[in-house]
């Protein structure tokens, strides 16, 4: 298998890293190095390096997945920092001990929303998982399945894909008493219309605000220095061209959905979500239910980043975050 940080000259390892280290923050600057991360002088191979490249971006652009692997970028909130908001802890909701799984292991980018969903609904039941970090670039680490996006949930052996279906599937297993029916177009229930929210909507403003400019998309992939077992050339690779790509996607994402301001269109989401909330502590009342675990889930991924600051700024959305972060508590992931 030919190594991901192939399509990477080391001519612009050594000017990204200088870059890097100089702390220069002038548009010029950044946009050369996106620039230097978009067309890399050579491949492994000797020449044709830009046309490769160029081939490579044009094929991530285009590729159904950009969305999700840019969202992927962003910095995942640690423990430390959501302990260092929280105050009284809320109890979790840990299901009886005989319907929890033996096994579970998560595919997983560190920082994408639709993993850090799933994640949020395994820490609030207290359901205790493995996670293996795979490479955005390379996906050698599910090259064993069809399904060639993450999150990937194993349970018990079995195969569980899509964060949506994962959830109302691994609900059915571990919460016999509550309706695990998918989200499905034509149901009225309220947690459903807003898990639906979720998946439709509040997801496509994350990426244009996370990529906004050049400096918050390097920002964005700053997870992928300390998570996975990449060579130090991988982690180089992932993060810079990974940035460079996602903020043209950004760019894309905002034409196809007709975002003309990217924090407004953060701010009103986040406000649409609160008015729901309509007084109540978490839509589920007084302890969260999906929907609650599902916005959660999502908001995860930026909430330290600049967007995730200006958002908690500038709306209502704070005092409810602080709940969530409170009722989910501490992860159960399995350390290695």
């Amino acid at each position: 298998m030919r190594r991901a940080s192939s399509t990477l000259a080391p001519s612009f390892l050594s000017r990204a890293l200088a870059s890097s280290a100089s702390g220069s923050s002038s548009a010029a600057a950044h946009h050369r190095l996106l620039q230097a991360a978009l067309y890399g002088s050579s491949t492994a191979g000797g020449g044709g390096g830009e046309a490769y490249s160029r081939r490579w971006f044009s094929r991530l652009l285009d590729s159904p997945r950009a969305a999700s692997l840019g969202i992927a970028g962003a910095v995942f909130v640690t423990s430390a920092a959501s302990a260092a908001l929280s105050g009284e802890v809320l109890a979790k909701e840990p299901p009886s001990p005989e319907l929890v799984p033996k096994e579970v292991v998560l595919y997983q980018y560190e920082a994408c929303p639709f993993c850090n969903k799933v994640k949020s609904f395994l820490d609030y039941y207290d359901i205790p998982y493995k996670v293996v970090e795979v490479n955005p670039i390379s996906k050698k680490e599910i090259k064993w399945s069809d399904y060639k996006k993450v999150p990937i949930l194993m349970v018990d052996g079995e195969q569980l894909v899509d964060s949506s279906d994962i959830i109302d599937k691994l609900g059915g297993k571990i919460l016999p008493g509550k309706s695990a029916k998918p989200a499905t177009e034509d149901d009225n229930d309220e947690e459903k219309k807003w898990r639906r929210w979720v998946d439709n909507h509040l997801v496509h403003v994350l990426s244009p605000n996370i990529y906004r400019n050049t400096s918050e998309a390097l920002e964005s992939f700053d997870y992928i220095t300390s998570n996975g077992n990449f060579s130090f050339t991988e982690k180089i690779t992932v993060k810079y061209a990974g940035a460079a790509a996602m903020y043209f996607v950004s760019k894309n994402l905002k034409k196809k959905y007709n975002i003309t301001d990217e924090r407004a269109a953060l701010y009103d989401a986040v406000e649409t979500w609160v008015d729901a909330l309509n007084g109540r502590e978490f839509l589920g009342g007084s302890k969260p239910n999906l929907a609650d675990l599902a916005v959660f889930g999502v908001l995860r991924p930026i909430r330290y980043l600049r967007s995730g600051k200006d958002m908690v700024e500038h709306t209502r959305i704070g005092e409810w975050y602080s709940r969530m972060e409170n009722a989910v508590g501490e992860s159960s992931r399995i350390k290695a």
